[in-house]
């Protein structure tokens, strides 16, 4: 037992991997607890499509897949939050443009480099293994920038969340916020797409949230909870993937999703065996 905790740390690339993905867990746990909180998994699924084209013209230029992708996604969230703009387009609607154009223009610039197909299945299924030391340090730079934003802007960000109208009302600047949370959930899709994959990362983002909203009525309780549960599925995943040379993306959403199910099951409130009924799912708390 003691064997199976320690082998994989005797290697360089497991240090790496085990590094990036505990990183994008914490990340992607904070980020999306405030896009669960806000109905919003329908824009990660947008944001991780989006950074594909960036992500595939950086290929084929033999430039940063990371500057790319973040480019990519945040010119792709700028254009949704102008055009929702529009109160005759609902916002799942022009996310869906413009998602669908992003990513059929990937596989358009894509297929005009030479031998692209295995690095279109690294990109879509992820290539944790692969990851390099600076992969490693920019994953880290970007996820301390993303959390310290959070925590800068998780009032604001809770506020509009909970109540739009209230937000307006008292003077939050509604469309800077919205771009700002499209902004960062767009980094912290890129920094974990070499985790688990384009496939996969919405599950990464949305799942540990989905597990802390089920065990929590307290907004900040929830932001502790979810990166948590996103760590620690990430590194359960990559031990398994490991000891059983499995596909490692695959097996972290699987551990994350077991996680959810436990949750959806055993929750002390809102769980399906607790004994307190349905009526406690109401009581919200807004405190940070």
């Amino acid at each position: 037992m003691i064997e199976f905790f320690t082998e994989p740390w005797t290697h360089v690339f497991m240090q790496r991997a085990f590094l990036v993905v505990l990183m994008s867990g914490v990340v992607c746990g904070v980020i999306g607890s405030h896009v669960a909180l806000r109905g919003m998994a329908f824009i990660g699924d947008a944001v991780a499509h989006s950074v594909f084209p960036g992500i595939a013209i950086a290929f084929v230029l033999k430039a940063s897949l990371v500057v790319g992708g973040i480019v990519a996604g945040l010119v792709t969230a700028l254009s949704v939050a102008v055009f929702a703009q529009n109160r005759r387009l609902k916002e799942d609607t022009v996310i869906g443009v413009f998602f669908a154009a992003a990513f059929g223009l990937g596989i358009v610039v894509m297929s005009t480099a030479p031998g692209y197909g295995g690095s279109l299945e690294s990109f879509l299924f992820g290539s944790v293994l692969g990851i390099s030391t600076t992969d490693v340090v920019t994953v880290g730079v970007a996820g301390a920038v993303l959390l310290l934003v959070t925590g800068a802007l998780h009032k604001e960000f809770v506020t509009v969340g909970l109540d739009r109208e209230t937000a307006r009302a008292v003077g939050l600047p509604i469309f800077w916020l919205d771009l700002a949370l499209y902004a960062m959930v767009t980094v912290a899709i890129v920094i974990s797409i070499q985790a688990v994959g384009n496939v996969l990362v919405l599950a990464l983002l949305i799942t540990p949230a989905a597990c802390a909203r089920l065990l929590t009525d307290r907004i900040g309780v929830m932001m502790v909870i979810a990166p948590l549960i996103g760590a620690v599925s990430g590194l359960t995943g990559l031990y398994l993937s490991y000891a059983f040379n499995l596909a490692a993306g695959g097996l972290i959403v699987l551990t994350a999703t077991a996680v959810f199910i436990a949750c959806w099951v055993f929750a002390p409130r809102h769980g399906l065996l607790s004994r307190r009924g349905p009526a406690a799912a109401r009581v919200v708390s807004v405190q940070p």
